[in-house]
Protein backbone atom coordinates (compact mmCIF):
# COMPACT_ATOMS: atom_id res chain seq x y z
CA UNK A 1 0.00 0.00 0.00
CA UNK A 2 1.23 3.39 -1.13
CA UNK A 3 0.60 4.68 2.96
CA UNK A 4 2.77 1.96 4.42
CA UNK A 5 5.79 2.32 1.69
CA UNK A 6 5.41 5.92 2.57
CA UNK A 7 5.67 5.17 6.75
CA UNK A 8 8.45 2.45 6.05
CA UNK A 9 10.52 4.96 3.80
CA UNK A 10 9.89 7.58 6.07
CA UNK A 11 11.27 5.25 9.05
CA UNK A 12 14.22 4.55 7.27
CA UNK A 13 15.14 7.93 6.20
CA UNK A 14 14.94 8.94 9.75
CA UNK A 15 17.32 6.19 10.86
CA UNK A 16 19.45 7.28 7.93
CA UNK A 17 19.76 10.81 9.36
CA UNK A 18 20.16 9.58 12.82
CA UNK A 19 23.01 6.97 12.08
CA UNK A 20 24.15 6.38 8.54
CA UNK A 21 25.74 3.05 8.21
CA UNK A 22 23.04 0.95 10.81
CA UNK A 23 20.51 2.93 8.56
CA UNK A 24 21.62 1.94 5.36
CA UNK A 25 21.20 -1.51 6.12
CA UNK A 26 17.97 -1.22 6.80
CA UNK A 27 17.92 0.66 3.24
CA UNK A 28 19.47 -2.14 1.47
CA UNK A 29 17.43 -5.02 3.25
CA UNK A 30 14.13 -3.10 2.17
CA UNK A 31 15.43 -2.22 -1.62
CA UNK A 32 18.13 -4.16 -2.05
CA UNK A 33 15.88 -6.65 -4.48
CA UNK A 34 14.44 -3.57 -6.50
CA UNK A 35 17.95 -2.31 -7.35
CA UNK A 36 19.20 -5.72 -8.57
CA UNK A 37 15.96 -6.23 -10.53
CA UNK A 38 16.22 -2.97 -12.19
CA UNK A 39 20.26 -3.50 -12.65
CA UNK A 40 19.31 -7.08 -14.08
CA UNK A 41 17.41 -4.88 -17.29
CA UNK A 42 20.14 -2.68 -17.38
CA UNK A 43 22.82 -4.54 -17.50
CA UNK A 44 23.88 -7.11 -20.84
CA UNK A 45 24.76 -10.36 -18.11
CA UNK A 46 23.77 -11.09 -14.82
CA UNK A 47 27.21 -10.89 -13.51
CA UNK A 48 27.25 -6.89 -15.01
CA UNK A 49 23.78 -6.58 -13.15
CA UNK A 50 25.28 -7.77 -9.79
CA UNK A 51 28.24 -5.42 -10.40
CA UNK A 52 25.90 -2.47 -11.24
CA UNK A 53 23.40 -3.07 -8.23
CA UNK A 54 26.46 -3.03 -5.56
CA UNK A 55 27.97 0.14 -7.80
CA UNK A 56 24.62 2.13 -7.76
CA UNK A 57 24.51 0.99 -3.60
CA UNK A 58 28.13 2.30 -2.95
CA UNK A 59 26.92 5.64 -5.20
CA UNK A 60 24.02 5.80 -2.84
CA UNK A 61 25.79 5.46 0.31
CA UNK A 62 28.45 8.08 -0.83
CA UNK A 63 25.41 10.35 -1.60
CA UNK A 64 24.02 10.01 1.24
CA UNK A 65 27.61 11.30 3.34
CA UNK A 66 27.32 14.22 1.62
CA UNK A 67 23.56 15.04 2.63
CA UNK A 68 22.58 17.00 5.51
CA UNK A 69 19.44 15.49 8.22
CA UNK A 70 16.89 17.40 6.61
CA UNK A 71 17.85 16.46 2.83
CA UNK A 72 17.66 12.41 4.00
CA UNK A 73 14.22 12.76 5.81
CA UNK A 74 13.13 14.34 2.36
CA UNK A 75 14.17 11.56 0.69
CA UNK A 76 11.95 9.23 -1.82
CA UNK A 77 14.11 6.16 -1.36
CA UNK A 78 12.85 3.92 -4.44
CA UNK A 79 12.84 6.33 -7.17
CA UNK A 80 15.45 7.79 -6.00
CA UNK A 81 17.69 4.65 -6.23
CA UNK A 82 15.91 3.89 -9.15
CA UNK A 83 17.67 7.34 -10.58
CA UNK A 84 20.67 6.11 -9.27
CA UNK A 85 21.16 2.73 -11.24
CA UNK A 86 19.91 3.94 -14.46
CA UNK A 87 22.43 6.66 -14.00
CA UNK A 88 25.26 4.44 -13.26
CA UNK A 89 23.88 2.02 -16.14
CA UNK A 90 24.35 4.86 -18.59
CA UNK A 91 28.08 5.60 -17.43
CA UNK A 92 28.79 2.03 -17.25
CA UNK A 93 27.87 2.13 -20.94
CA UNK A 94 29.76 5.27 -22.16
CA UNK A 95 32.69 3.98 -20.87
CA UNK A 96 32.68 0.49 -21.98
CA UNK A 97 32.16 1.99 -25.18
CA UNK A 98 35.33 3.99 -24.97
CA UNK A 99 37.74 0.48 -24.60
CA UNK A 100 37.99 -2.66 -26.34
CA UNK A 101 36.22 -5.76 -24.82
CA UNK A 102 38.58 -8.31 -23.58
CA UNK A 103 35.86 -10.22 -21.28
CA UNK A 104 35.46 -14.34 -22.35
CA UNK A 105 32.56 -14.15 -24.71
CA UNK A 106 31.47 -18.03 -24.07
CA UNK A 107 30.52 -19.61 -20.95
CA UNK A 108 29.63 -23.18 -19.79
CA UNK A 109 25.76 -23.26 -19.34
CA UNK A 110 25.00 -26.17 -16.51
CA UNK A 111 24.14 -29.31 -17.87
CA UNK A 112 20.05 -30.19 -18.58
CA UNK A 113 18.53 -33.04 -17.61
CA UNK A 114 16.96 -34.70 -21.18
CA UNK A 115 16.22 -33.28 -24.41
CA UNK A 116 12.70 -32.27 -23.60
CA UNK A 117 14.31 -30.06 -20.73
CA UNK A 118 17.08 -28.64 -23.41
CA UNK A 119 14.14 -27.75 -25.96
CA UNK A 120 12.07 -26.00 -23.10
CA UNK A 121 14.87 -24.13 -22.34
CA UNK A 122 16.05 -22.96 -25.54
CA UNK A 123 12.24 -22.06 -26.57
CA UNK A 124 12.22 -20.27 -22.66
CA UNK A 125 15.26 -18.55 -23.66
CA UNK A 126 14.24 -17.26 -26.80
CA UNK A 127 10.74 -15.86 -25.81
CA UNK A 128 12.64 -13.96 -23.29
CA UNK A 129 15.52 -12.96 -25.59
CA UNK A 130 13.04 -11.81 -28.37
CA UNK A 131 10.89 -9.56 -25.37
CA UNK A 132 14.08 -8.09 -24.38
CA UNK A 133 15.58 -7.44 -28.29
CA UNK A 134 12.28 -5.71 -28.59
CA UNK A 135 12.14 -3.58 -25.52
CA UNK A 136 15.54 -2.53 -26.64
CA UNK A 137 14.37 -1.11 -29.54
CA UNK A 138 11.98 1.00 -27.77
CA UNK A 139 12.59 4.52 -27.27
CA UNK A 140 14.54 5.11 -24.38
CA UNK A 141 12.04 6.99 -21.87
CA UNK A 142 9.45 4.46 -23.15
CA UNK A 143 11.53 0.98 -22.29
CA UNK A 144 12.51 2.74 -19.16
CA UNK A 145 8.60 3.57 -18.10
CA UNK A 146 7.83 0.04 -19.45
CA UNK A 147 10.22 -1.55 -16.92
CA UNK A 148 9.63 0.24 -13.95
CA UNK A 149 5.87 -0.11 -14.62
CA UNK A 150 5.54 -3.75 -15.33
CA UNK A 151 8.91 -5.45 -14.50
CA UNK A 152 10.23 -3.49 -10.82
CA UNK A 153 6.34 -2.93 -10.17
CA UNK A 154 6.68 1.07 -9.58
CA UNK A 155 3.58 3.25 -9.66
CA UNK A 156 2.87 6.41 -12.11
CA UNK A 157 4.11 8.72 -9.36
CA UNK A 158 7.65 7.41 -9.18
CA UNK A 159 8.32 6.37 -12.30
CA UNK A 160 7.31 10.42 -12.97
CA UNK A 161 10.07 11.01 -10.49
CA UNK A 162 12.44 9.00 -12.28
CA UNK A 163 11.74 9.99 -15.57
CA UNK A 164 11.48 13.65 -14.41
CA UNK A 165 8.17 14.24 -15.90
CA UNK A 166 4.51 14.81 -15.02
CA UNK A 167 2.51 11.21 -14.10
CA UNK A 168 0.61 12.38 -17.33
CA UNK A 169 3.08 11.86 -19.51
CA UNK A 170 5.34 8.82 -17.47
CA UNK A 171 1.90 7.46 -18.43
CA UNK A 172 1.81 8.20 -22.14
CA UNK A 173 5.31 6.39 -22.15
CA UNK A 174 4.15 3.06 -20.66
CA UNK A 175 0.89 3.35 -22.59
CA UNK A 176 2.84 4.05 -25.84
CA UNK A 177 5.45 1.58 -24.94
CA UNK A 178 3.45 -1.16 -24.97
CA UNK A 179 1.46 -0.41 -27.60
CA UNK A 180 4.59 -0.73 -29.93
CA UNK A 181 5.07 -3.90 -28.22
CA UNK A 182 2.12 -4.89 -28.82
CA UNK A 183 2.12 -4.18 -32.60
CA UNK A 184 5.70 -6.24 -32.72
CA UNK A 185 3.72 -9.54 -31.80
CA UNK A 186 0.50 -8.84 -33.25
CA UNK A 187 2.64 -9.39 -36.50
CA UNK A 188 4.78 -12.03 -35.22
CA UNK A 189 2.45 -13.62 -33.46
CA UNK A 190 1.53 -13.15 -29.02
CA UNK A 191 3.78 -12.15 -26.51
CA UNK A 192 5.24 -14.90 -24.76
CA UNK A 193 3.77 -14.91 -20.94
CA UNK A 194 7.13 -15.21 -19.96
CA UNK A 195 9.39 -12.49 -17.15
CA UNK A 196 11.31 -9.72 -19.15
CA UNK A 197 13.98 -10.53 -16.32
CA UNK A 198 14.42 -12.31 -13.21
CA UNK A 199 11.03 -11.04 -11.62
CA UNK A 200 7.28 -12.14 -11.48
CA UNK A 201 6.35 -10.05 -13.86
CA UNK A 202 4.67 -12.15 -16.90
CA UNK A 203 3.86 -10.07 -20.40
CA UNK A 204 3.35 -6.63 -20.20
CA UNK A 205 0.07 -5.35 -19.38
CA UNK A 206 -1.53 -1.83 -19.35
Amino acid sequence: MPGATATADAEICRRLADDLDSGFVDLVESYGKVVLTVAARAATTPCDAEDLAAEALLRAYRALRGYGPDRIRELRLRPWLVTIVLNASRNARRDAARRPRTDVLGRVDEPVSSHRDAAESAELGDEVAGLARRLGELPARQRTAVVLRHVVGLPLAEIALVLECPEGTARSHVARGLAALRAAYGVQGAAPATPVSGGEKGRPQP
